[in-house]
């Protein structure tokens, strides 16, 4: 009986507003201390990254604003927290290296993506500088203009 294919898209939500505001410089893949109910949302697909960002507090990097809905099994048998703060999980180099980067100014730590590594749940996190307005015009006339290029190229071919 042959293998069944493993699936390439192991992405379980993306924070795609971050792209937008930030200058992404340096990336980290940290693990997430979860719950099992949170495990289980997740599997269904019900996290969500929008506004999550990352503080270093007590010599720990804290993830804040990140939402797991519960399923409707589990929030019978628990009281669950969707935007509980949970703790991620680096070596001490790297947050030694994020606590330095975030004592400078306008440097923060926003999380992209979380996505699964074999059974575990991880998530990508960036050092970033924030955007000023006109980087972001800059952004939206850049991602146009290949929108563009895309159907010239493919009218051009037919």
């Amino acid at each position: 009986m042959p293998k069944k294919p493993k699936t390439a898209d192991n992405t379980i939500a993306q924070n795609k507003r971050a792209r937008f505001d930030f200058h992404i410089e340096d990336k980290f893949e940290a693990g997430v201390a979860l719950l099992g109910w949170e495990v289980k949302s997740l599997r269904m697909g019900k996290g969500q990254l929008t506004e999550t960002y990352v503080i270093i507090q007590n010599g720990e990097a804290l993830l804040i604003g990140a939402q797991i809905q519960p399923l409707n099994t589990v929030s019978t048998h628990y009281i669950v927290e969707p935007n509980r703060t949970r703790k991620l999980l680096l070596n001490r180099k790297e947050l030694n290296k994020l606590h330095i980067a975030t004592d400078q100014k306008g440097k923060t730590i926003v999380a992209l993506s979380m996505f699964w590594k074999r059974h575990l749940v991880k998530c990508t996190i960036a050092i970033a500088s924030g955007k000023k307005q006109h980087d972001k015009r800059d952004t939206e006339k850049d991602r146009d203009w290949n929108r563009q290029k895309q159907r010239i190229m493919s009218h051009s071919s037919r």
